[in-house]
């Protein structure tokens, strides 16, 4: 039995006395003993690395006291297994050489044996599990279909993901091919995260505010339902789409057990478009996190006010940046610690 089991019983919408926090990308830069390991191992030697993956994964939770782990990864280790090469270049970010630009390309993706080629992240999962001693859930992870290939055909990050977007509208059978192959190889990869033990999952539509409402269903949405229904039944889902509040009736009607909302859409919104039944998650603006720490505590006070205690998971509205003091992320989680409803 997980002994803080808030945040998987807020996944359930049971009564909370207070709700719980965890923050997107918080096994990460903002840490110094993260940079410490960052100056010893490439990105991607982090991620391969059962054990560095392990020691990173639960560092937040020992230094700001998190109520959920989540599991140190990247969403581009799913095109990597997929035949397409990915590199992470400093000061660029996610690189990719031989972008995907045609239907031969396209058909030169696999969609891979997630044992063979991802095993290490079902190691670190197991490890990392061990390590957390049932002290708090470990949340997996994937990126979307659509997130996934606007950095397959884009090559790498964009303001607007234009090439990504032209490849999908001029060429939209072999879009639909490379979708359907990311949407596989995604089902099969949390199905081997939920067997290694992880306790929820979390979909990453990072750039599906990118598309129309109408766009959005054909190239994303439908794809990320897929994955809903394959995964539902055996664990809770989080579908977390930046910028998709367009969106958020489809979602909450998907069978996902929750769904993230960012900082641009108040909580009386997000409610309402979700029909007020379904646990939120969010959704401080992550700059805000440059604010005092007694400011800090006062607006997250206020927002968990917004949202309501229950049917709620206090978070970023995206990931924590680099540069956050720690005593800030820490004010951040320690308000909500410290919450007494009114």
């Amino acid at each position: 039995m997980i002994k803080n089991d808030l945040f998987l019983k807020a996944l359930k919408g049971e009564t909370v006395e207070r709700p719980p926090v965890w923050m997107m990308r918080q096994a990460g830069r903002y840490l110094p003993d993260f940079m410490k390991l960052k100056e010893k191992y490439d990105f991607f030697t982090r991620c391969r690395t059962p054990e560095l993956a392990t020691e990173i994964t639960v560092m937040p939770i020992h230094q700001i006291g998190t109520d959920a782990a989540i599991l140190f990864s990247d969403i581009l280790v799913i095109p990597q297994a997929m035949n397409i090469e990915v590199e992470m270049k400093p000061g660029v970010g996610p690189w990719l050489p031989n972008p995907i630009r045609t239907a031969k390309d396209v058909n030169n993706v696999i969609v891979p044996d997630i044992e063979e080629t991802l095993g290490y992240v079902m190691d670190a999962i197991k490890m990392t599990k061990q390590e957390l001693n049932n002290e708090v859930p470990l949340i997996g992870f994937a990126g979307s279909p659509w997130t996934i290939l606007c950095y397959a055909v884009q090559g790498q990050g964009s303001k607007n993901f234009d090439k990504a977007k032209k490849f999908c509208f001029t060429n939209p059978v072999a879009a639909h091919q490379l979708l359907q192959k990311i949407t596989d190889t995604t089902i099969a990869y949390l199905k081997a995260k939920v067997a290694a033990g992880v306790d929820a999952v979390q979909i990453f539509d990072s750039w599906g505010g990118m598309l129309s409402p109408v766009d959005y269903q054909e190239f994303s949405w439908k794809y990320i339902q897929q994955i809903i229904d394959a995964l539902k039944d055996e664990i809770p889902v989080i579908a977390f789409g930046k910028g998709c509040w367009f969106a958020l009736h489809e979602m909450a009607n998907s069978g996902a057990s929750a769904l993230g909302v960012d900082w641009t859409l108040s909580a009386r919104n997000a409610r309402y478009l979700s029909g007020g039944k379904i646990t939120l998650q969010g959704n401080f603006d992550p700059s805000r996190l440059y604010s005092p720490p007694a400011e800090i505590k006062r607006m997250v006070t206020q927002m968990i006010n917004e949202f309501g205690k229950d049917s709620y998971i206090v978070n970023l509205g995206h990931g924590i940046l680099p540069d956050i003091p720690v005593e800030n992320a820490k004010a951040f989680v320690d308000a909500v610690k410290e919450y007494k409803a009114n």
